[in-house]
């Protein structure tokens, strides 16, 4: 193993529930008669992709909402409330990360959210984790399809020169766990508060992150 990727904002910190508050936010700015509670939630994040779960469960409900508009709105809540929440990473993060620097291993962050989304955490995270000393950082403006697709893995590997062979991924959620599998990256599953019921049959899952245990 020669590279460590961290595949979604909630491997770094667990802020699966302010982006469920974020999108119940959104809809009430939007007149939308939509809560999600946690069980709701948690069954639709099966599927990656804020703006899409919204149209789909639009459709589901034949209802006309602009996705893109709640979406935008659900990020600009999601933005600011970690402008102004105390945010801690997650258990063994920081650990992982120190060591792997340590013994040289390239390190990177592989998403599908949105540059500004990234930007909000790096600065709710800058005194634990410095984004800007990843090798390689992905977001949705430098591929062309979201997860589950491979694509955002197979940049991360081109740009860092890395062999899928040699990286071991960690993902929250089933659609990072099937693109990263679909570019033949090795991934452990590190479930957030939102996800840990999630089904993720064979893929090994951790509690908390440890160098030691991804090179096992």
């Amino acid at each position: 193993m020669t590279a460590i990727l961290f595949g979604s904002i909630s491997t770094l910190a667990d802020t699966s529930e302010i982006q469920r508050d974020a999108f119940n936010r959104a809809f009430a700015e939007h007149g939308i008669d939509w809560q999600w509670d946690r069980e709701e939630y948690a069954g639709l994040l099966a599927s990656s992709g804020g703006r899409d779960r919204v149209a789909a469960y639009a459709e589901e409900r034949g209802e006309d909402v602009d996705a893109d508009a709640v979406h935008a709105t659900k990020s600009r809540i999601y933005q600011e409330t970690l402008a102004a929440t105390e945010i801690a990473p997650r258990e063994g993060v920081v650990e992982t990360i120190r060591a792997a620097r340590e013994q040289g291993f390239q390190v990177g962050l592989v998403t599908t959210t949105s540059a500004d989304n990234l930007a909000a955490l790096g600065t709710a995270l800058a005194d634990s984790v410095a984004f800007d000393e990843f090798d390689v950082v992905v977001d949705v403006s430098k591929v062309g399809a979201r997860k589950p697709d491979a694509e955002a893995y197979s940049y991360a590997l081109a740009q860092l020169g890395a062999d899928a062979g040699d990286a071991v991924a960690i993902e929250d959620n089933l659609g990072g766990v099937a693109s990263a599998q679909a570019a033949g990256v090795a991934v452990v599953a590190f479930p957030n508060g939102n996800t840990v019921t999630h089904d993720f049959g064979s893929t090994r899952r951790v509690e908390a992150l440890d160098l030691a245990d991804l090179r096992s």
